[in-house]
């Protein structure tokens, strides 16, 4: 099998702020804690680049995005910044069967939403809340290895209702102190690619630093690409007598 291009994305701009508490958690910005997740569990099977908004085309050209198998998407505060032209180009390349994960509050970025056709909105609560991640689909690759539940002990919490139409595959759901409860980790078919949303990850928390999110999101790169359709059948228009 030939290697899995990833592309990260991150909006990168807590991070920006040397003096953050982001930046202290994320030296190398969300993107370079999660490339490092990424190639420490699946190693050569994956080459990985990165991407954030300043960049020109916030780093998502055409070209990137056609040579993009799965593309990893996590933002926050800078949403209305991206360009509609570039979340197009990913809208048609997911359709076309590149697979997209969604991550944390990136639930409210303009692709997720295009995507979902509902606002996505959600409760939330910024606190240093335990969540406790369940596994709520035992046989599904992306749950492969994964402990029952993933402890993280501390995240923002995120809590129902959340605005997405109803999954195609529902693989998390994760609980806070206060009693709420999030769809924290789900999949939906769209056109030929698949889409997959998992909400543990806030900017003032080391959450992409925990070796058990990172091998959900390596799991989740693999099935994404495994899960890719075929290409279209040829449904041309057929002259008269085509039958003949």
């Amino acid at each position: 099998m030939s290697q899995i291009k990833v592309t990260i994305w991150n909006e990168n701009r807590h991070e920006q702020n040397l003096n953050s508490l982001p930046a202290k958690i994320y030296p190398e910005g969300i993107h370079g804690a999660i490339k490092s997740q990424l190639e420490g569990e699946l190693g050569t099977q994956i080459s990985v680049t990165t991407a954030t908004l300043d960049e020109p085309n916030h780093g998502l050209t055409r070209e990137v995005i056609a040579k993009t198998d799965v593309l990893l998407w996590w933002g926050h505060e800078a949403h209305s910044e991206v360009s509609d032209q570039v979340v197009d180009s990913i809208y048609e390349a997911v359709n076309s069967g590149m697979g997209l994960i969604v991550l944390h509050s990136g639930h409210y970025s303009k692709i997720f939403r295009k995507l979902m056709g509902t606002t996505c909105s959600l409760r939330w609560r910024s606190a240093k809340d335990r969540e406790c991640v369940w596994t709520v689909a035992p046989n599904h690759p992306i749950t492969k290895g994964i402990p029952d539940p993933i402890v993280i002990p501390e995240q923002e919490m995120y809590g129902e209702f959340f605005d997405i139409p109803t999954p195609d595959e529902l693989i998390f759901i994760s609980n806070f102190s206060g009693g709420e409860v999030i769809r924290s980790g789900a999949t939906w078919k769209r056109g030929l690619g698949k889409v997959f949303y998992f909400s543990p990850g806030d900017q003032d928390y080391p959450v992409y630093h925990q070796k058990e999110i990172g091998k959900v999101l390596a799991n989740a790169v693999c099935y994404l690409v495994a899960e890719r359709a075929s290409t279209p059948i040829d449904a041309t228009f057929h002259k008269l007598g085509w039958f003949e």
